[in-house]
């Protein structure tokens, strides 16, 4: 019904960015909050930034002033900048989205199947 495909992972150094990216496509009627998820070998997964409808953000501590999510609603898409990245940041990254397919539907969730980053010297 929906998908969620993410682009821009890959391998980085300390102190380097990368931009990942994520658009929805399918049956969509309109789009909730937006967000990043990461998951890192042995460890449970956890929020990274969320972007409601109207643009309002929010952050877990640990990457506050170095990752900017941002959406586009005309493209259903939502960006994570990450920048001065860690060897903690190291992980999948999964897109995630709360999506409404018809006018009277329900809104339901939905995940990307994850993007591999990697920032190691």
């Amino acid at each position: 019904q929906v998908q969620l495909v993410e682009s821009g992972g890959g391998l980085a150094e300390p102190g380097g960015s990368l931009r990942l990216s994520c658009t929805a496509s399918g049956s969509i009627f309109s789009i909730g909050a937006m967000g990043w998820y990461r998951q890192a070998p042995g460890k449970q997964r956890e929020l990274v930034a969320i972007i409601g409808s109207r643009g309002d953000k929010n952050y877990r501590i640990s990457v506050k002033g170095r990752f900017i999510i941002s959406r586009d609603n005309a493209k259903n898409a939502v960006r994570l900048q990450m920048n001065s990245l860690k060897p903690e940041d190291t992980a999948v990254y999964y897109c995630n989205a709360d999506v409404k397919g018809s006018l009277y539907g329900d809104y339901s969730e939905y995940w990307g199947l994850g993007t591999q980053v990697t920032v190691s010297s």
